[in-house]
């Protein structure tokens, strides 16, 4: 039988889903006891190139309280052509095209090995893409000459048949119409007063909107469909016909004209701006996949959604300032941008922010428009930067075929469990559909419920953590051999324009834990498990205290190595952690040093920003997030990943770190003064010059397959940039450390955080004493 690592990774490449327990206990209080709750991360649509879209619709179970798709847990009776639902167990009749059936030749989605299907849907109407561009013009002339660089770059990148729109910004807000030919024309906002939806539409003469899916201008209209009347359309018009017009509007883009006084802020207006995106959406084409872009070189300082007032004696809030509950405009505006978000989400549209200022932006405000419609978070000084114009390149990437978009729109997201199971909740970027059912638990964790959310945008990389709960009160109800089933059903909008559905079907067995504990203890996924309670955790920080939340996490690591640990009571040196546990506690470690739940020395707009990331990305890249990797280079060898410990500095050395947000190369004394006296120029030291491009090719590759891109950083030993790396290895050595200070090898880290070493020590003595 292959490894239980195995078979997690074979369902991961399969499925997209990790699950943190994969033998599942058979009542809720022994679930309950496993102390890391039952979970599953699932990246919906896991790139699959060998997974072609099949082009029938699913069948579905004839329950309408059910509706679950023919999967091949089902039982098929093959001479009479029905099958039974494993989630209801309702006898369903096939459709008439499935009359050929037999043993011997089934359709795809009976095959076990077809655990996750593609369906094309043949009756969905093909709808276009929109993007609508809102753009800060309060900002200097380098930088915002990059953007319009890049934003012309983009309509490249644009299929033709797309739809467009321009918004820009400043002390006054600007909806420019597009396709008058020889004249600009557009319509302006005062930037202090909100404008309601239904204020737009009678000012622009939208008559209302149209409620349904929405159409491109000149499409037919579909069955019990109205077209779109074209007055709608003069905002949001088909790339194909605005491209050259569109090109010298953006092009003609001009700084703020308001003068600036010494000592203010430029007076900008990006809640403004963004109730006028959302509103032309939601008015023209609600439920219809489209992206709002804003570009932002600062924080609002006029009218709704302002955080800082224009005077620049008044610092943007900080977060001591949160903590002690100081700030002005923080409560207003959170409420503002998070009703926007949920306006946004509910019709579909998702919301992209790129935020690229020295200061802050008020990302911290506006988090809820990505957190809330699955929408790009990036942050950068300036978008005359190759971080912002190689991640925004990215956006545009394409998948496997080269025809379409590795983004998928307006999707939902569905789950159906056995009744043994019922759903806490979802950690990721979403709304809830409200959509109760039996399988929705009272006991809520993140958005929960509900059994379907809305997610705006897909990629993919993004990750869910649904977190479950058995239902089951006694062990001897579950029928012997019965597994537990789980069915995720993702519906979206394909970048084509086609509607699709991805149905995921998966099962798990049942495990006595009063007998067969050690079953369910081998099925324990730790990396899942670490990513799950990091995401519990940063949901906790945005309510708890840090210090409530880092006891929380203490707690629950304390209860695990008691539950799972091997010892003899008060008897530390006696304790053992199984193969499949034995990093998690390390995990835990990293997790309480890290930016996700360490504030100091870092602003709201960046937890915001990590924060973002840790919830939507996979298990892979949210490990490097909580446990950045470390690779070394030398004479003594090959490049060879290395403990992330101050031990792993030493002269010789160069190290490779990879923060995800950040990847830096650090030189090591003697290599930093190598270097300097020019050894690498040399012919005969070649194989120095060798030993320091090795890096910088490794670096490179991360740099071109990372989204965002992170921040490449180059510093040697006692350069103000290895606080980087000194922020992230495990302090084996500080300057409390007499033996190690001053001495040969590695260099100690000015801190007074306890090593993994003392961590480690502390837990077992309290995981093995009697009185905790």
């Amino acid at each position: 039988m292959a490894s239980w690592q195995e078979f997690i990774n074979q369902n991961e490449d399969r499925d997209g889903v990790r699950m943190a327990w994969n033998v599942w206990p058979s009542t809720r209080i022994e679930a309950t006891k496993l102390v890391v709750p039952l979970a599953a991360v699932v990246t919906p649509l896991k790139d699959r190139p060998d997974l072609p879209p099949i082009c029938y619709d699913p069948v579905l179970c004839s329950r309408s309280q059910c509706r679950a798709v023919l999967n091949p847990m089902c039982q098929v009776d093959y001479r009479t052509k029905t099958w039974i639902c494993n989630f209801c167990f309702q006898r369903n009749i096939f459709p008439q095209h499935y009359a050929a059936i037999s043993e011997t030749n089934q359709p795809a989605e009976l095959i076990p090995q077809f655990s996750t299907m593609e369906y094309q849907l043949k009756r969905s109407v093909t709808l276009p893409l929109i993007f609508l561009f809102v753009v800060d013009t309060c900002q200097d002339d380098d930088s915002l000459q990059a953007l319009k660089e890049s934003l012309q770059m983009s309509l490249s990148l644009i299929p033709e048949t797309a739809l467009v729109g321009l918004i820009t910004y400043g002390r006054m807000v600007q909806l420019h119409e597009l396709g008058c030919d020889g004249y600009a024309k557009s319509y302006v906002f005062r930037g202090t007063k909100e404008v309601t939806a239904k204020q737009l539409q009678e000012q622009l003469g939208l008559g209302g909107g149209v409620r349904g899916q929405a159409q491109a201008p000149g499409a037919g209209a579909g069955p019990g469909q109205r077209p779109v009347p074209e007055v709608q359309n003069r905002f949001l018009q088909p790339l194909q016909s605005v491209d050259m017009n569109l090109t010298d509007m953006i092009g003609d883009i001009q700084e703020n004209p308001w003068p600036l006084q010494q000592g203010m802020r430029p007076l900008r207006s990006t809640g403004v701006a963004l109730s006028l995106a959302v509103g032309l959406l939601e008015a023209t084409f609600p439920n219809a996949g489209a992206r709002i872009m804003v570009f932002n070189a600062g924080p609002c300082t006029q009218g709704p959604g302002m955080v800082v007032s224009e005077d620049l004696k008044d610092p943007i809030r900080s977060h001591m300032d949160l903590e002690k509950d100081t700030c002005k405009y923080h409560k207003k505006a959170c409420k503002f941008y998070e009703s926007l978000a949920k306006r946004a989400a509910e019709n579909g549209h998702t919301v992209d922010v790129y935020a690229c200022a020295l200061d802050q932006s008020g990302m911290h405000e506006m988090r809820f428009l990505s957190n809330y419609t699955g929408g790009h978070l990036i942050m950068g000084d300036s978008f005359n930067t190759s971080l912002f114009k190689q991640t925004f390149q990215k956006v545009f990437a394409k998948d496997s075929t080269q025809q379409n978009f590795n983004m998928a729109f307006n999707a939902s997201f569905e789950i159906k469990c056995s009744r043994e199971l019922k759903i806490r909740g979802m950690l990721g970027p979403c709304i809830s559909l409200n959509r109760t059912t039996a399988a929705v638990s009272d006991d809520e964790v993140g958005v929960g419920g509900t059994s379907a959310w809305k997610i705006c945008s897909l990629d993919p990389s993004t990750s869910l953590a649904i977190i479950f709960e058995v239902a089951n009160q006694q062990a001897n109800s579950i029928p012997q051999g019965q597994p537990g089933c789980l069915q995720f059903i993702t519906f979206y909008q394909h970048s084509s324009g086609q509607k699709r559905v991805r149905v995921t079907t998966l099962a798990r067995h049942w495990a006595d834990a009063a007998t067969n504990l050690s079953h369910i203890a081998a099925s324990f996924d730790q990396e899942a498990a670490a990513i799950v309670m990091g995401r519990m955790a940063v949901a906790r920080a945005d309510n708890d205290d840090g210090p409530d939340v880092l006891r929380w996490l203490d707690r629950m690591l304390i209860r695990l190595c008691q539950k799972f640990g091997e010892y003899h009571k008060d008897d530390p040196s006696s304790f053992k952690f199984a193969d499949n546990f034995s990093l998690y506690p390390q995990f835990m470690f990293h997790l309480r040093r890290s930016q996700f739940l360490q504030v100091f020395n870092t602003s709201p707009d960046e937890s915001a920003y990590y924060s973002n990331k840790l919830n939507r990305e996979d298990v892979t890249q949210s490990l490097i997030m909580i446990q950045p990797i470390l690779y070394a280079y030398s004479f003594n060898g090959p490049p060879e990943p290395v403990l992330l410990d101050s031990t792993s500095i030493t002269p010789d050395r160069i190290l490779l770190l990879d923060t995800f947000f950040h990847v830096l190369i650090f030189h090591g004394d003697t290599i930093a003064q190598w270097q300097k006296q020019g050894y690498q120029n040399s012919p005969e030291h070649e194989n120095f010059r060798q030993l320091l491009q090795a890096p910088v090719d490794d670096a490179q590759e991360i740099l071109q397959t990372r989204f965002p891109m992170p921040r490449y950083i180059v510093t040697d030993h006692g350069g103000s940039q290895a606080r980087f790396l000194l922020n992230k290895v495990n302090p084996t050595q500080t300057h409390n450390n007499v033996y190690g200070w001053g001495g040969e090898g590695s260099a100690p880290v000015l801190t007074d955080d306890v090593s993994l070493q003392v961590f480690i020590d502390h837990l077992k003595k309290l995981a093995v004493s009697s009185s905790t």
